[in-house]
Order: C-alpha cells, then sequence, then structure tokens
C-alpha cells in the first residue's frame, strides 16, 4: 500500500573520504588556487563553487527546500571539521537552508579498514538516527551531485513507497568513458525496477533499453521505505570489489524481497557532478550566476 505523503525528509550522504577528489587534475587546469586547496583539503561538498564560492552542498541543500523537503540528515565522517560546524551556525541564511531542520548522523570507518564501510552503511547511521521516521518514506541522495527542484519534487511527491530518478543517459553531459560505467536500469513495462546492473557490459546496455529506447541509468537518488529499507541494509554485503556495503545492492535485493515495489521516473536532464578536480571547472561554469 502506498504511503501518504506529508512532510519532506531527506538524507544526504556526505561521509566519503573523496579519495578521487584527492587526485591531481589528469585533463583540466584550475587556475583558481583556491579551489585546488579546498578540493584537497575539505569534503567534496564543502568546495566553494558559484559566483559567490558557497559550498556546493549549499546549492543542493537550496534545490531540496525549493522541492519541498523541510527534515534534512546529513551523514558525515565522525572526523568531520567542516560540514558539521558550518551547518550548525546560527548565522542567518547560513546555507540558504533558511527553514530547514538538519541534524547529523556519524559514520565511522571501523577499525582496521581506511575508509568508511560504504553508501548503504552511511544511510543505516541515518535511519538508527532518525527512528522517528519508522513507517514513513525518504528520499536519499548523494551530496556531490547537484540534483533538481523537479528530480527533488518527484520522489517527494510520489505515491509510491519505494522509487528512483531513471536518467536518460544520452542527456548526461559527461565524457563517453565516464558514462559507459554508471550502472543502467532494466524496468519491467510497467515502469518497475527489476535490475540495477553495475559496471554493465555493452549486451547489457543494450538489453536494458526500454519502451522508448533509451538506456536508463542510476545517479543513486531514491526514494525508499523506511520499514522495508532499515532490514535489507542491515543485511547487505560488502561488494567483493569495492570493499563496501552499497546502496544500489541494497535496493537490488529490496526488489528481490518486494518485486514491484520500486517505481522508476524517467527524466532527461543533466546532472552537475563533483567527483574529481576535473569537475572542478565545469561545475563552476554549470552553477555559473546562480544565487541563493
Amino acid at each position: 500500500m502506498a504511503m501518504t505523503v506529508k512532510q519532506g525528509r531527506l538524507v544526504i550522504l556526505a561521509a566519503g573520504v573523496g579519495s578521487r577528489m584527492k587526485k591531481p587534475a589528469e585533463g583540466t587546469k584550475i587556475d583558481d588556487l583556491r579551489l585546488v586547496r579546498e578540493a584537497d583539503e575539505k569534503p567534496k561538498a564543502m568546495i566553494g563553487v558559484g559566483k559567490e564560492s558557497r559550498p556546493f552542498l549549499d546549492y543542493l541543500l537550496h534545490n531540496a527546500q525549493e522541492a519541498g523537503y523541510q527534515d534534512v540528515v546529513l551523514v558525515v565522517s565522525d572526523k568531520d571539521e567542516y560540514i558539521r560546524p558550518y551547518y550548525s551556525s546560527d548565522k542567518p541564511g547560513i546555507g540558504g537552508t533558511r527553514d530547514l531542520s538538519i541534524s547529523f548522523a556519524e559514520q565511522r570507518i571501523p577499525e582496521g579498514r581506511g575508509k568508511p564501510l560504504g553508501t548503504a552503511d552511511a544511510l543505516l547511521q541515518a535511519l538508527v538516527l532518525r527512528k522517528d521516521w519508522a513507517g514513513q518514506k525518504f528520499t536519499v541522495c548523494n551530496s556531490d551531485n547537484l540534483y533538481s527542484v523537479n528530480a527533488l519534487r518527484l520522489l517527494r511527491e510520489t505515491p509510491n513507497d519505494n522509487a528512483l530518478i531513471a536518467y536518460d543517459r544520452t542527456a548526461l553531459e559527461f565524457a563517453e568513458e565516464r558514462i559507459k560505467k554508471f550502472a543502467v536500469l532494466m524496468n519491467d513495462d510497467a515502469g518497475y525496477l527489476r535490475r540495477i546492473i553495475e559496471k554493465p557490459s555493452d549486451k547489457e546496455v543494450a538489453q536494458a533499453k526500454d519502451s522508448s529506447g533509451k538506456v536508463r541509468v542510476s545517479m543513486n537518488i531514491f526514494a525508499l521505505s523506511y520499514s522495508q529499507i532499515l532490514p535489507v541494509l542491515e543485511e547487505v554485503p560488502l561488494n567483493p570489489d569495492r570493499d563496501e556495503k552499497e546502496l544500489p545492492q541494497a535496493v537490488s535485493m529490496l526488489v528481490s524481497v518486494h518485486r514491484r515495489e520500486v517505481m522508476t521516473y524517467p527524466l532527461s536532464e543533466h546532472v552537475p557532478d563533483l567527483t574529481s578536480k576535473d569537475d572542478i571547472t565545469r561545475v563552476q561554469s554549470e552553477i555559473g550566476t546562480i544565487s541563493i
């Protein structure tokens, strides 16, 4: 049974170590030394971009608020020195958040590991913190992607318990080699998710075309039912290649238990992404003169 849409709840995953961002740029020269320094020192989401050099996360939170979200959990590292202090400030208008209620969940790096346990574990920490969300629906997304107001609103307003945005691969303005690595979605004729295929082969990409001939990919933004996803997050295994517990794997496990439960919403638009230093100049251009 579908849930009633009430207050917008959002989890933003911002606890990753950002190892790719710390590497030198490969194909793009960055003239602004401030941006290079921030990329080396700060979490990706806190790199100052746009005409006002605001943290990238400011723009995502602004879009979330415009889409009707009110209750936000930021998942941060237990060693975080930037995100919590900035968004805990009482300074009026800080982060462009105005009326958002922001809480913080910590993701610790287990002893003996050099990085956190992954996005599925990060979401688990948020849900453990917010037991008051039990029985409700929420949206979860990355902190280094600037999802549109439209995408965020679609998931807040969906009558389905679980859903995700299925992006048209041809609308994403990234290099072809990068797009080829994105997880593709296989859906049934009614639009329900059947599989998420990570690192798809050419054959799998061809098989994933929908009725319109489009290949749809995931950019890691989902609406999920607290009661359905929580037990899955507790059981999701480590990915043998990445040595992390990944949220797409958890969603795939959810589909295997609750078939026809995850609706896909097709959308054709670009999603600014801040993964590496090579993305910084592009993101500066994409955000341009946006004022929040």
